[in-house]
């Protein structure tokens, strides 16, 4: 099943699974694997986001341009940086390049980030999305 077969509802589903399952790769010690899932819980809850308003999440841009235009339409520029912290478990995927006090630091920030995204109503704020 491909993201365009999944739903919205499938997706949040995913970012809290991934979520989980990153949660018990860094307590295991397995920081690569439980950074990579830390960031993919946080792009399957913008795709449940951008498929609930008929929003583009085809590229990181676009995903980026959802968070961009999320943060501005709740009032909350704050959330931009939660999607950031994912960026960088994504490089630290790659690089294992993250300490272990910046892990410590930026793991809340992530999930702070995914449920704050989930708890958004379906279609809410009636924007018509970021521009391409």
């Amino acid at each position: 099943m491909t993201a365009k077969e999944m739903t919205a509802a499938e997706h949040a589903q995913t970012a809290r699974d991934f979520l989980a399952a990153s949660d018990r790769e860094f307590a295991a010690g397995d920081h690569l694997q439980g950074s990579e899932k830390l960031y993919g819980a946080a792009t399957q809850a913008i795709i449940a986001i951008c498929q609930q308003r008929g929003w583009r999440y085809n590229s990181h841009r676009a995903m980026k341009q959802a968070v961009s235009e999320l943060a501005r339409e709740q009032g909350e520029p704050l959330i931009v940086g939660g999607f950031s912290a994912a960026e960088r478990f994504h490089e630290n995927f790659f690089h294992d390049n993250l300490e272990d006090y910046d892990i410590a630091v930026e793991r809340p920030a992530v999930h702070h980030f995914v449920a704050r995204l989930l708890a958004l109503p379906d279609n809410a704020g009636g924007s018509a999305g970021p521009s391409v």
